[in-house]
């Protein structure tokens, strides 16, 4: 998974948990980016027609920018659940998020193979926990 993939991912969360437009500002907060960073993978995105983006509206993104972003959420989900389900890494999260922007697709459907993924992936990811609802460990601590 690239960069833009994680803006994908990111920017169709946000859509789905705000049912409309991601902002600039909510995009680059949850990517730990600059507004500006944002606004150039913003741009980028627009430009291979991935998204659109109206000033002060907000990024929508195209029927091709939603199936980049549920594919890459989907191995958001694999890296997840291999990292927290079966190594038991308790940084589950962050390491994740390290790992999916240098995971190849390879990798990501030999790595799925071990961990038995759920038929309704990717909609098993829950934004609001930052994790797929199928991990045993998840949302032990949350408690």
């Amino acid at each position: 998974m690239n960069t833009a993939d994680q803006y994908l991912k990111t920017i169709y969360l946000i859509q789905n948990q705000e049912d409309g437009p991601a902002s600039t500002g909510s995009i680059a907060d949850a990517l730990d980016v600059s507004p500006a960073s944002a606004n150039e993978m913003i741009g980028k995105l627009e430009g291979r027609g991935l998204a659109d983006h109206e000033k002060y509206k907000g990024v929508t993104l195209s029927e091709e920018g939603i199936v980049r972003a549920r594919d890459a959420l989907q191995t958001y989900c694999i890296i997840e659940r291999f990292l927290a389900n079966v190594l038991g890494v308790e940084e589950f999260r962050a390491e994740a998020r390290q790992l999916e922007a240098v995971i190849d697709d390879t990798v990501a459907d030999r790595l799925d193979t071990i961990i038995d993924r759920e038929p309704e992936c990717p909609d098993c990811f829950d934004a609001e926990a930052d994790a797929c609802a199928c991990l045993e460990a998840a949302f032990e601590g949350a408690d």
